[in-house]
């Protein structure tokens, strides 16, 4: 299964439907990186994604977006597939 990386704060309510959706899909392990607890890595995120809101979600080294962008992959299919390493 590809590593999945979130960047969230505390209390973004995005944050958490992105994580219960991915525990849905099988995933028992995010790396999450608090932006909230660690400006400098809210900067690392910016220059990573060009965009400030959290969630920023990684598959593998793939940027997906935010929540709704995961919830739209999901929708089309290529969520799983993606968390499996099945496509790149």
């Amino acid at each position: 299964m590809n590593t999945v990386r979130m960047y969230t704060t505390q209390v973004c309510p995005y944050c958490i439907r992105a994580k219960a959706l991915l525990a849905q899909r099988g995933v028992t392990s995010i790396d999450e990186v608090r932006v909230d607890i660690e400006p400098a890595e809210r900067d690392r995120m910016v220059a990573l994604t060009g965009r400030r809101s959290v969630p920023q979600i990684f598959i593998g080294e793939q940027h997906i977006g935010g929540c709704d962008d995961l919830m739209a992959l999901d929708a089309r299919g290529g969520l799983l597939p993606l968390l499996d390493g099945s496509i790149a």
